[in-house]
């Protein structure tokens, strides 16, 4: 809608979403902008709520497009890890820059539960190992009884 002055009034203009992607049994999140309060309690929502229709196992956030983390963000990351954790899924952070690993640091952030990886790839690595269960015919390890 506009405003007298004929300006957009960007509370009511746009509800803006950051994109929840499904890939297998996992949540792909990429950040691109900075996270202000109500984007940021909308993806925590969106993503407990993902991840409860689709039973996924795990979410992989990219924040290589972000430069700066402060501490709000990194009690986000931290709350999701948490979040997701009492869904029975795992979180992977990727794409940290070195600078915002320095911050993290400094700000005495840990983000328990999060683990981390430097890229995509790397990342759904970690989330296959780490929370999936076997594959079906891994199980020959077993003792049959004869």
């Amino acid at each position: 809608m506009c405003g007298q002055d004929g300006s957009l009034d960007p509370e009511i203009t746009t509800m803006e979403k950051i994109p929840i992607l499904r890939m297998g049994p996992f949540l792909l999140v990429t950040i691109q902008v900075d996270l202000y309060d109500r984007l940021a309690l909308n993806l925590e929502n969106d993503l407990v709520s993902t991840i409860h229709k689709t039973g996924a196992k795990g979410i992989l956030i990219d924040i290589s497009a972000l430069s700066i983390v402060d501490s709000f963000m990194g009690r986000i990351l931290s709350n999701i890890a948490s979040m997701s954790r009492l869904m029975d899924a795992g979180t992977v952070v990727v794409g940290m820059q070195p600078a915002v690993a320095i911050t993290l640091v400094e700000l005495g952030l840990t983000l328990h539960g999060v683990y981390t990886a430097l890229n995509i790839e790397k990342g759904m690595e970690l989330l296959q190992q780490q929370f999936t269960l076997p594959v079906s015919g891994q199980e020959d390890d077993i003792p049959q009884d004869e």
